[in-house]
């Protein structure tokens, strides 16, 4: 990226130009969702990607390890967003093979700011990428949440968090619904509850597709590292969720006191 920058600049991603007046439909990826639980952190996403009012895909993956002890979920600008997350892994890697260590979570947070940041003349024209970061700090000994603006801004969220087009609903429910002392289980059962509420109310986030086994990703991260749930395991927690909502369709209710 430092030789890039230096000697061909415009081929970094984000330092593209484009004409201008130049609108471009392109696919776009939501919604993402993460909490905390008693011994990591779980991050998941729908498999949907809309370009304008027309389902792009079905079946796309949002949420990448960006190493052993971290993951990204991507919202936005489909094409852009899988282009940041290539590079971000490669500049993990190569920091923990140049200086035999891995980044603290912290750093690596840090990073992906300055990355988003490369990007906002390319946000200024439609094409925007906000990630969720979300990791175990190996330092602290817990998970660890962050969510991004398109301008690099950065917030460490407690608890749990949410972004993309959904991420209102998804939010909603995740805040009836979160306990600090979830277990990993429930935890995983958690964000694919909030991914349905998000999927009712937003067309863009799509729902568990049972006909086509198509089911959010969802994946773990502990101090034992990265870990994606099984199609299998990820589908017995959507199926039992769409049993109980035909008898509940609003889902889980939350006690008043």
């Amino acid at each position: 990226m430092e030789f890039l920058a230096e000697h061909s600049p415009e081929l970094i991603p984000g330092r593209r130009a484009l004409p201008e007046g130049l609108t471009i439909e392109a696919p776009h990826g939501t919604t993402i969702v993460s909490a905390v639980f008693d011994g990591g952190v779980v991050i998941a996403g729908d498999r949907r990607a809309t370009m304008g009012n027309v389902i792009a895909q079905r079946d796309i993956e949002k949420v990448f390890p960006a190493d052993e002890y971290s993951a990204v979920g991507i919202a936005g600008t489909a094409g852009l967003a899988v282009e940041m997350v290539r590079l971000f892994q490669l500049e993990l890697e190569h920091y923990e093979k140049i200086e035999g260590t891995v980044l603290s979570l912290e750093g690596k947070a840090n990073r992906l700011t300055t990355m988003i940041r490369g990007n906002l003349g390319m946000a200024m024209q439609g094409l925007a990428v906000v990630p969720l970061f979300a990791g175990y700090d190996l330092d602290l000994g817990r998970g660890r949440i962050f969510t991004y603006d398109v301008t690099g801004g950065r917030s460490e969220e407690r608890g749990f968090a949410a972004t993309g087009s959904g991420s209102v609903f998804a939010r909603g429910s995740l805040k009836k619904l979160y306990r600090s002392d979830l277990t990993a289980d429930q935890a995983a059962t958690l964000v694919v509850q909030a991914l349905y509420d998000a999927a009712d109310d937003d067309s863009a986030t799509g729902g568990p597709d049972l006909a086509r086994r198509i089911f959010p990703i969802v994946s773990l991260i502990t101090a034992d590292g990265f870990r994606r749930l099984s199609e299998q395991e990820v589908g017995e927690i959507a199926i039992s969720i769409t049993e109980h909502r035909r008898n509940q369709p609003d889902g889980p209710q939350a006690p008043l006191l």
